[in-house]
């Protein structure tokens, strides 16, 4: 037992040496980190946000402070069953 320890103990610092020498080595980390990152700075000014109309929103927001809100359509959908278990 005593030489199977000891040769162990002499392979570990043998073992340090097999590190990656590759410069990009962890960099699919660090891109994922940094697509995560929230910006402490973002410029918004002059940035028309996708899809927005500040005057169909502000009429909808004096619709709902006067108590006017339009009532949502109804949705038609189609429904069906389908045969469940199987017989025994």
């Amino acid at each position: 037992m005593r030489v199977a320890y000891l040769g162990s103990a002499l392979m570990l610092p043998l073992l340090a040496g097999c590190t990656a020498n590759d410069p990009t080595f962890g960099g699919a980390v660090r891109s994922n980190y940094a697509m995560q990152v929230i910006n402490p700075d973002p410029q918004y000014e002059g940035a028309l946000v996708e899809g927005g109309d500040g005057q169909r929103s502000a009429a909808a927001v004096e619709r709902y402070r006067t108590d006017k809100v339009k009532k949502p359509q109804p949705t038609h959908t189609t429904s069906g069953s389908s045969g469940g278990g199987g017989a025994n």
